[in-house]
């Protein structure tokens, strides 16, 4: 479900003054959390119990480099099952989310990006309870609109969805993400793509797919998207 904030405080007569972008789309797992290595931990069992092939230890630099798609194909995930194994996932998440938590810098950038008046929404496969655990509540309660429970595919639909009902026009939004697929769910929703280095999908790879900015850090972040703050 939807629920929104941003509508209510948007000055549509700051849109073409002050910082480039008006709202920022977050993604969760490999971009505000760093969730990789917990994943890694659990997958093997999910592998087990879904019927698909486990990653070699040494194949797994190499599958950072591939699209979620290339990543399934290349383990044999059975399509069929992505639904049961989403919610698998969900739930392992749900059980180890006190072990879980936002890469350094993460939390200062969410008060810089509203102090500096960005809104803010998340659109994550993850449940909702479970981003609000992990980012705590004085983050969490910076983020205007949460649009979670997305199916792993489904993205492009929902940064639609929460491009109209912030009002925001939508060459001000940019969708912040680690993966190829989050890029490409920006790109078909017809909005701008910050990919963050630091999560799940590999610098170089990002890099190839011609993101509107590829960001190093989180303080990079702050200082693409509120030129001229301190």
């Amino acid at each position: 479900m939807v629920t929104d904030r941003i509508a209510d405080r948007h000055d549509p007569a700051a849109d073409r003054s002050g910082p480039p972008y008006r709202l920022v789309i977050l993604d969760f797992d490999g971009t505000l959390a760093d969730t990789f290595p917990w994943f890694t931990r659990v997958l093997p069992g999910v592998a087990d119990r879904y019927g698909f092939r486990r990653p070699a230890t040494h194949e797994a630099e190499s599958l950072r480099a591939l699209e979620a798609r290339a990543v399934m194909r290349h383990l044999g995930v059975p399509l069929w099952k992505l639904p049961l194994i989403a919610r698998h996932m969900r739930g392992l998440a749900a059980r180890d989310a006190g072990a879980l938590a936002p890469f350094p810098g993460i939390p200062a950038l969410l008060v810089r990006l509203r102090a500096g008046g960005l809104s803010l929404a998340l659109v994550s496969s993850n449940r909702e309870d479970v981003v609000r655990r992990v980012l705590g509540p004085g983050s969490a309660g910076l983020i205007d609109l949460y649009a979670c429970g997305t199916a792993l595919f489904g993205k492009a639909r929902r940064f639609r969805a929460v491009a109209r009902a912030s009002g925001v026009a939508p060459d001000r939004i940019l969708c912040l993400g680690d993966e190829l697929r989050d890029h490409a769910a920006a790109t078909r929703a017809g909005l701008a793509f910050g990919a963050v280095t630091w999560g799940y999908t590999r610098a170089e790879a990002l890099a190839a797919a011609g993101p509107a900015h590829l960001f190093a850090t989180p303080e990079a972040v702050a200082a693409a998207l509120l030129p001229g703050a301190a």
